[in-house]
């Protein structure tokens, strides 16, 4: 999930611009796919009363908005690439802290959501994220940008492991709490993972104005 991008590991093989036509096709097949899934999750999370799902569902819709710009900046110079990055990170923040007060106000006056709900589209998302993880993983290398995207990929899939694991607690105990517990960790992970990247992009950012580089254009 975007809101769980998580640890960045400095050294990372580098990537080529040689990469930026397969990597752009790509983009493409993730951007499609998760608008259409952030469009399933909302439908049915909306229905199955569950914060998780609506969780998930509006980190579909960040993963779309976060291939988009990557399509948008791609090729672009390190400070333009930095500075989307450093955009992701703040987005990335401000979406854990809006899903931190969703799960409090559900907590003290939502309802019991529907579990069976939960895990028929906790596994599509599941596959869904795997599917777009395995074609970006040769991707995986390079700057904030670029490793934001992957970390972001990759994590969504473990995001989904989790709301399957609430949909089965949630059917176990009769309550919402699992559900609860779900989004309140995604949260949590979406407001560390977005500091590591503005940190990360901070540098990079320090970095281009000390060598500047030339713009290529996409």
């Amino acid at each position: 999930m975007s809101a769980a991008c998580g640890h960045h590991h400095e050294h990372q093989p580098n990537v080529t611009a040689g990469d930026d036509a397969p990597y752009r096709r790509v983009l493409w097949a993730a951007l499609v796919i998760n608008a259409v899934m952030f469009a399933v999750e909302l439908a049915v999370g909306v229905d199955a009363g569950s914060k998780s799902l609506l969780a998930d569902a509006i980190d579909f819709l960040g993963d779309a908005a976060n291939y988009g710009i990557s399509l948008f900046v791609l090729g672009f110079a390190l400070r333009w690439r930095a500075t989307t990055a450093l955009l992701k990170g703040v987005v990335m923040i401000l979406f854990g802290l809006s899903i931190m007060g969703s799960s409090v106000h559900a907590a003290l006056f939502g309802g019991l959501p529907h579990a069976g709900s939960m895990g028929l589209i906790g596994v599509l998302a599941l596959a869904a994220n795997v599917f777009v993880a395995l074609l970006l993983y040769r991707h995986r290398g390079g700057d904030a940008n670029r490793r934001a995207v992957w970390l972001c990929t990759r994590n969504d899939a473990l995001g989904n492991i989790a709301v399957l694991i609430a949909a089965a607690g949630v059917f176990a105990s009769g309550t919402a709490w699992p559900d609860l517990a779900v989004a309140a960790i995604m949260a949590g992970l979406a407001i560390v993972s977005g500091a590591q990247i503005v940190r990360l992009a901070g540098r990079e950012l320090v970095a281009s104005r000390t060598t500047p580089a030339p713009a290529v254009s996409p």
